[in-house]
């Protein structure tokens, strides 16, 4: 194991000791994708880990490798770690020549969004290159939860409303 793997093995690792991570090579196709989300789902969910903001990061990558990052006869591997605080999403095709450009697509364009939504979604985004052909298109969700927000009806901190603890 390399010293990456083992920092990521040990940062991701829950009291318990076991390592929360899935790796899952899948097809190119648009099954392959909806597949993608769905598993990414239900492992998110049996780790207590929110999942509908990465369900639709998955989605949208997944979608781009079985999409723009498709060769015939070749699948896509998608990998979730949990390091620390993050999710990390990772979807790796065999198309390394095709980098992702992010762009606003034209107003009556019906595609042309999903790196849109992942910069919107994701907290970090980026393209790692792989061996020759692959690449990898990664993104990170942090997974601390955000401030509480004071209450909007004239009641903030120090206010309570009564009956309120």
């Amino acid at each position: 194991m390399s010293h990456v793997n083992q920092e990521i093995a040990l940062k991701g690792t829950r009291p318990d000791g076991q390592v929360r991570h899935v790796s899952l090579l899948l097809s190119s196709t648009a099954r392959g994708a909806r597949l993608a989300r769905l598993l990414a789902v239900d492992a998110l969910r049996s780790w207590g880990v929110p999942y509908e903001t990465a369900g639709q990061v998955v989605a949208e990558l997944a979608a781009n490798a079985a999409t723009h990052g498709r060769v015939p006869g070749r699948s896509f591997r998608l990998t979730l770690y949990v390091v620390a605080a993050t999710l990390r999403i990772e979807v790796t095709d065999t198309r390394g020549d095709r980098q992702p450009v992010l762009r606003e697509p034209d107003g009556a364009a019906e595609c042309g969004r999903g790196l849109l939504l992942v910069d919107v979604l994701a907290d970090r985004w980026g393209v790692a290159e792989g061996r020759h052909p692959r690449k990898t298109v990664w993104a990170e969700i942090d997974l601390t939860p955000p401030e509480r927000e004071r209450s909007r009806s004239g009641h903030g901190v120090g206010h309570p409303q009564a009956g309120c603890v």
